[in-house]
């Protein structure tokens, strides 16, 4: 399905060559006043061509709105949005029509849609495609922004280069805020230069890296989320899945938490004037599904570029037999830098639909 959500539900549409890509956002609530210059600011970021860490595929993503806003202002009707595909070379992808490329979704597309899928650029399993997540991201976040929720994500690795991690017990709204509005979002900016030194080194050497974002949610009440396959790490997972190159994720202590004891990986409560916070927060946020008030974080990791340059083994599907492949095209030699506001994106659907979902919108 390319549709997601209950209370707020998104359906994605379109392919990376196609005439433009777009989104139905459906259940988003009505008079809600949107700030149009900073959702273009948000698609800048994750726009391609605007620097030597992405692909060279110039496209300005400027959505044009077809329904559901009037004067700037949500009107309870599905709000529609479509980004044209103005910079398309699809005879870069000629010789992979029935040569799968390796880690893509060339071969499992053609078995599951017995031929008939766009492998231009990726066709709906393109990057491309999460354009109108981040548009309906910057949405729904200024709706959360008015309720006091904060979002904001970092590269928290590139390769073996890390980032400083957010302290999980006290993250800043001007933190937030700062990363939120970064194209190269660091906490620490010293590692930009590194970071991109061996990205440089991946592409000049016809090959890419993955890495890690982290994200951060300040603001969500305690209490959000149900039990047991409606809880918050259940709800946010399943639309960061949905991002293309995402291959694992973890809340809080995560995989780390696996090998601590009891003693080491419990949170102890106590009272700060009314309120009941934690000392640490190796439970990310979340305990039993549910909120607790304490900042919600969570890291994703994305696999490296599939597509790369060097000469690679695949199979020919027309003439049944082994051959090779060169891949031509404009790839990023590493998405992470453009998948941070894409997390930011998935997480702001998320919560709107955790909080709708429990009233509490």
């Amino acid at each position: 399905m390319s549709s997601w959500g209950n209370g707020v539900k998104i359906s994605i549409f379109g392919e990376s060559h196609g005439g433009g890509i777009g989104v139905v956002i459906d259940g988003l609530p009505s008079g809600e006043k949107l700030d149009f210059d900073e959702i273009y600011r948000q698609m800048s970021r994750r726009a391609p061509g605007k620097d030597k860490t992405a692909t060279q595929r110039l496209e300005k993503d400027i959505p044009e709105v077809l329904s559901g806003v009037l004067n700037d202002t949500t009107t309870g009707a599905p709000l529609c949005a479509v980004i044209k595909n103005t910079n398309t070379r699809s005879g870069d992808y000629g010789n992979i029509l029935f040569c799968p490329r390796p880690g893509h979704a060339d071969y499992t597309g053609s078995v599951r849609y017995n031929g008939f899928n766009d492998i231009s650029g990726g066709g709906h399993f393109s990057g491309r495609l999460t354009a109108p997540l981040v548009f309906a991201g910057a949405v729904c976040r200024q709706i959360l922004s008015r309720r006091g929720i904060k979002i904001g994500a970092h590269i928290f690795s590139i390769g073996n280069i890390k980032d400083s991690g957010f302290d999980p017990v006290n993250i800043p709204n001007e933190l937030t805020d700062r990363l939120s509005g970064e194209v190269f979002g660091l906490i620490d900016k010293t590692k930009e230069t590194e970071m991109r030194e061996l990205i440089e080194q991946c592409r000049m050497e016809c090959d890419s890296i993955g890495g890690i974002v982290e994200c951060a949610i300040v603001g969500m009440p305690a209490g959000a989320g149900s039990p047991m396959f409606d809880g918050i790490e259940n709800v946010i997972s399943s639309i960061v899945f949905g991002i293309p190159a995402v291959k694992g994720i973890e809340f809080g202590a995560g995989f780390a938490a696996s090998g601590m004891r009891g003693s080491q990986n419990n949170d102890e409560f106590y009272y700060d004037g009314d309120t009941v916070r934690t000392r640490t927060n190796n439970h990310g946020g979340i305990l039993g599904g549910i909120s607790s008030g304490m900042p919600v974080v969570f890291r994703a990791a994305f696999k490296p570029t599939p597509s790369i340059s060097s000469e690679q083994n695949t199979v020919d599907l027309r003439n049944h037999e082994n051959t090779k492949i060169i891949i031509k095209g404009r790839h990023d030699p590493c998405v992470v830098i453009r998948a941070v506001p894409v997390v930011e994106a998935a997480a702001a659907v998320a919560v709107i639909n955790i909080l709708k979902d429990v009233n509490m919108l």
